[in-house]
Order: structure tokens, then C-alpha cells, then sequence
């Protein structure tokens, strides 16, 4: 039994699989296109929002040097990521991964754990560029009546109209073809970036040298919560983090680490990548530079703008500029956001979509959404059946209360990448590998100490969720794949075949 729940699937099956013809994804992408797509869902509204929330809260103009630290810790992720994808090829990012080395049903936990996040983030998402659209519409004089503007602003019924169809927008367009969607995120990337460039170039202008000082403001304490809403690490060990000081510059990257999530989605796509040997390792780490360098600029920019302690929580950095009398600038940033938000909602729904087909494939969920469309060479199956019901929870749900699942569930696949790279150097050191993460095991342990710390930094509360979702996963798992998995169905056979021989 227990043999059977951690068997692995060996990389050349792994490989092998995805050149049947039936379940074969299309080859189209490069090393541009992949750092596209993970600069765009990295860069979402985090840029414009979080940066002066935590400068305010946390960290004061230091919040420079906490995007630094998160950077740092992304990094180390992305090393691991890097390995895994240019030696490991196929659809389903973590989940194929953990199967090649884990076993089977940490596969599956890990897979079942990306299904939820990438929904939930989807969604999210899609209600955040609903908000911000409906927003730039009243400015313009038009308004959508109440029951078609969200949960939030209905006292009856009530459904995101703009959210559902956005989604099911993007729904067609990845139907449609994996080179199609890199255009357009390429097109939208690119309208973003240069907004982001804009705010740094026009806020260099207004940068006063007294803002910044104290550079790390003193430090001050945080009384300890006791509730579900209370940092795990709190409840289990009494321990508060502090604001401002050297300890408020951690704190603000346990924050603002989640700006940078999205970067594992672009392994995702390691199947329908061109020569993913050398064009995974340079878009992931890629993607994950260029970022880093525009969060530091920004943070540079905003605090040297507007006293930290004035800043706004709300929008902060469109305010600093209605603070110094540009409001034009204010409008730019909105609609930036909202132009950028289009690609990481498109971007985390393909990364769902490839970890529900690789599970397919596997048998772990029924093969019959492991077919791709005959012509586009896409998962349609999955991609439809997904972007339907992410339209319909995004039109129906207020998601803000579970975002945090999405930093969670991330986490959590950093910690089992980490683990991984470990597990298979020392079980399949014969592999060829094209990219090869440095200093290893301690670059690996360094990953899971650094996403364990982050983890015990979020909510009790989303704990509590992520083990309930966990639950159900253990459920299907044990009613439906562990029976039904390509590789039962091959043991299964194997002990006929030997109970046959005479």
C-alpha cells in the first residue's frame, strides 16, 4: 500500500508521454516569450499598491531593501525551478517535478494544491481588473447597475459581469493557440512596462533627499494577536514581528515576497517551449530579475516622492502624484494596472489549465481531458471546463478573504521544488542537465527554510483553509486516482501478466 502511494514516474516516461500524438502539446515558445509571460503576471498591482503600503507600515524608505531580501528568496526558488524545468520538460510544473521524485501522491497533493491557487488567483485577479475598469468607466461618465458590478456593491442579487467575461475572454484566446496568447501578453507586457517606466522617469523629477531620512526609521514593536487572524507563528510561539528597524525590513519582505509570485508559472509551460534547455533557466531567472530591479526603482521613487509616514494605503503611489499636483499621472497608473492585470489573470489560468492536463495524462484525473484540440494542438477540455467555472465564481464570489490561499499554496510548492532537486540529484545523477542550481543541497535547504518562514508568517486562518482544501484533495485521491493513475493501471497489468506465467 505504502509502496504504491509514493511510486514514481521516471523522466523518460515522463518525457515519453508527451510525444503521443493525441496528448501532445505544440512548441512555440522562447526564451523572450517565457520572460514575457513571467513578467507579466509577475507585475501586477502589487507595484503600484504594495510598495507604499509597506514603506507606510513596515519599513519606511528600507522597503527598497526588503524587495532586495525578496527578491533573494524568490531566487533561490527560481535556482530550483530553473533545474527542474530545462531537465524536466512537461506540462504540470511542481506536480511533475515532485512525481518524477516524491512519488505519486505528493504528486498529487502538490498538484491538487496548484488547481486551487491558480483558480482562486484567476479569480482574484479578474475581480481586482473588474474593480479597476469599472472605476475608469465612472470617470467617464458610464455606470453599471449594481447587480452586474459584484458582490460587494449588491444588496440583492448580485454578479461581476466584467469579471466573468474577462475570463472567458481569456479562455478562448488559450484555446486558440499558446503562440497567440505570447502575443498578446507581449503586446500588453509591453504597454505595461513602459507605464511602470514612465511613473519611475516622472517621479525622479520630484524626489526630495529629506524623505529618506531616517533611511531605516527606530523600531517598533508588534503586540501579539491570539486569534485565527493572528501570523501561525504568533499562536505557536508567541513570537511578533516588528515594524521599521533592521527586523521591519523582514518583515516587509514577508510582505512584499508576495509581489513576486507568478515566477513558477512560466515552468508550467516547459513542454510547449522550443528548446526548454536553454530558454527555461533564462526566462525564469529572467523574468525574475528585470522585476526586481522595477520594484526597487518604484519603491525608490515613492518614498523620495512623499514622506513614508503620508503616504496612502489605498493607492499610494497615484496619490503621490495628486499630492505634488500631477493627477494626469494618477490616470496613467490606473490604467496601467488594469492593462496589466489582463495578463497575470491570462497567465495564471494557463498555468491551471497545463497542471490539470499533466494530471490528466497521468490518469490521476480522467484522461479524457489529456486530449488536445486536433488543430490548435491546445487542452481544451480543461481549459473550457476551468474557465467556465473561474468565470461564474469570479461573477458570484468577493474573493479577498482567500487571496492569502494563493501565497500558501506557492509556498508550499517552492518547499516541495526545493526538496526535489535534492531527492533526484542523488537518485538520478546520471541525467543530463542542462541547467544545474548551484551549491546544492544548500541553495535547496536555504529555499525551504526561507518559504517555511514566509509560510509561518500568513494567517492561522489560511492554514486552516489550505488543510480543509487539502482534505478534499485526500478524498479524490483515494476514491479516484490512486486506482485510475497510468501507473496503477501498469502494476496492475504487470501482476497479471506474472500471475499468468505459468
Amino acid at each position: 500500500m505504502s509502496s504504491a502511494l509514493f511510486r514514481t514516474k521516471n523522466v523518460e516516461q515522463s518525457i515519453q508521454d508527451t510525444e503521443e500524438p493525441e496528448h501532445s502539446l505544440k512548441k512555440s515558445l522562447s526564451a523572450l516569450d517565457l520572460t514575457v509571460f513571467g513578467v507579466g503576471v509577475i507585475i501586477g498591482t502589487g507595484i503600484f499598491v504594495l510598495t507604499g503600503q509597506v514603506a507606510k507600515n513596515n519599513a519606511g524608505p528600507a522597503v527598497s531593501l526588503a524587495f532586495v531580501a525578496a527578491g533573494v528568496v524568490c531566487g533561490l526558488a527560481a535556482l530550483c525551478y530553473a533545474e527542474f524545468a530545462s531537465t524536466v520538460p512537461v506540462a504540470g510544473s511542481a506536480y511533475t517535478f515532485s512525481y518524477a521524485s516524491l512519488g505519486e501522491l505528493p504528486a498529487w497533493i502538490i498538484g491538487w494544491d496548484l488547481v486551487l491557487e491558480f483558480a482562486l488567483g484567476t479569480a482574484v485577479v479578474a475581480v481586482g481588473w473588474s474593480g479597476y475598469i469599472r472605476s475608469l468607466l465612472d470617470n467617464a461618465g458610464w455606470h453599471l447597475p449594481d447587480y452586474l458590478a459584484g458582490r460587494d456593491n449588491a444588496t440583492g442579487f448580485g454578479f461581476d459581469i466584467l469579471a466573468a467575461a474577462l475570463v472567458l475572454v481569456l479562455t478562448g484566446i488559450l484555446v486558440l493557440g499558446m503562440k497567440l496568447s505570447a502575443r498578446i501578453t507581449s503586446l500588453v507586457v509591453a504597454i505595461k512596462v513602459v507605464v511602470v517606466l514612465i511613473v519611475i522617469a516622472a517621479g525622479a523629477f520630484f524626489i526630495h533627499g529629506d524623505h529618506y531620512k531616517p533611511f531605516i526609521p527606530p523600531s517598533q514593536p508588534v503586540p501579539a494577536g491570539g486569534n485565527l487572524k493572528a501570523p501561525l507563528i504568533q499562536l505557536m510561539f508567541g513570537w511578533a514581528p516588528s515594524n521599521f528597524g533592521v527586523m521591519g525590513i523582514f518583515t516587509a519582505a514577508s510582505v512584499v515576497f508576495f509581489a513576486f509570485i507568478g515566477f513558477d508559472i512560466v515552468a508550467t509551460a516547459a513542454e510547449e517551449t522550443r528548446n526548454p534547455q536553454r530558454d527555461m533557466p533564462r526566462g525564469i531567472l529572467g523574468s525574475l530579475f528585470i522585476c526586481t530591479v522595477l520594484y526597487v526603482a518604484v519603491s525608490i521613487v515613492v518614498t523620495g516622492m512623499e514622506k513614508y509616514s503620508k503616504l496612502s494605503v489605498e493607492a499610494p503611489l497615484a496619490d503621490a502624484f495628486k499630492a505634488i499636483g500631477h493627477p494626469w499621472y494618477a490616470g496613467v497608473i490606473s490604467f496601467g494596472a488594469a492593462v496589466g492585470l489582463t495578463t497575470v489573470c491570462m497567465i495564471l489560468l494557463l498555468g491551471q489549465t497545463r497542471v490539470f492536463f499533466a494530471m490528466s495524462r497521468d490518469g490521476l484525473l480522467p484522461r479524457f481531458f489529456s486530449r488536445v484540440h486536433p488543430r490548435f494542438k491546445t487542452p481544451h477540455r480543461p481549459t473550457v471546463l476551468l474557465g467556465v467555472i473561474i468565470a461564474i465564481v469570479a461573477g458570484f464570489t468577493s474573493l479577498s478573504e482567500l487571496a492569502e490561499l494563493v501565497n500558501i499554496g506557492t509556498l508550499f510548492a517552492f518547499v516541495v521544488v526545493a526538496i526535489s532537486v535534492i531527492i533526484l540529484r542523488r537518485t538520478r545523477p546520471d541525467l543530463p542537465r542542462a541547467f544545474r542550481t548551484p551549491w546544492v543541497p544548500v541553495i535547496p535547504v536555504l529555499s525551504v527554510c526561507a518559504s517555511l518562514w514566509l509560510m509561518l508568517n500568513l494567517p492561522a486562518e489560511t492554514w486552516l483553509r489550505f488543510a480543509i482544501w487539502m482534505v478534499i484533495g485526500f478524498f479524490v485521491y483515494f476514491l479516484y486516482g490512486r486506482t485510475h493513475s497510468r501507473l496503477a493501471l501498469r502494476d496492475k497489468a504487470a501482476q497479471q501478466t506474472a500471475g499468468d506465467t505459468p
